[in-house]
């Protein structure tokens, strides 16, 4: 299998996915490779088929998905920094709050 990466994120405060949030891959020196938003199940696939062995970063936009539900919160991008050591699927999963998150490799 190709390495490609996936995250879902879940907006705890609500308990529903975080659809319509815009989230970002990119290398550690800043180089952004693929960028989408997620859909209505909290869901994005991000990046080419094949990621190269290497350090990376998943930046959600949190700050802009609460203002648009008008939800004071305090980290306005929550980035995730990860490494790719070969070639199986990486999936970064988020689970959100207007004041904290936690992420893991997911599957």
């Amino acid at each position: 299998m190709s390495a490609h990466l996936t995250t879902h994120i879940l907006d705890a405060a609500s308990g529903a996915p975080a659809s319509g949030m815009g989230v970002a891959l990119a290398t550690l020196e800043g180089e952004q490779i693929d960028r989408g938003v997620t859909d209505a199940d909290g869901r994005l696939a991000l990046g080419p088929e094949t990621l190269v062995p290497g350090d990376y970063a998943v930046v959600f936009n949190t700050g802009s998905y609460f203002e648009a539900k008008d939800v004071e919160a305090f980290y306005p991008v929550v980035t995730v920094t990860f490494t790719v050591s070969n070639s199986s699927h990486y999936h970064v999963p988020l689970l959100l709050s207007p004041f904290s998150y936690s992420t893991y490799r997911g599957s």
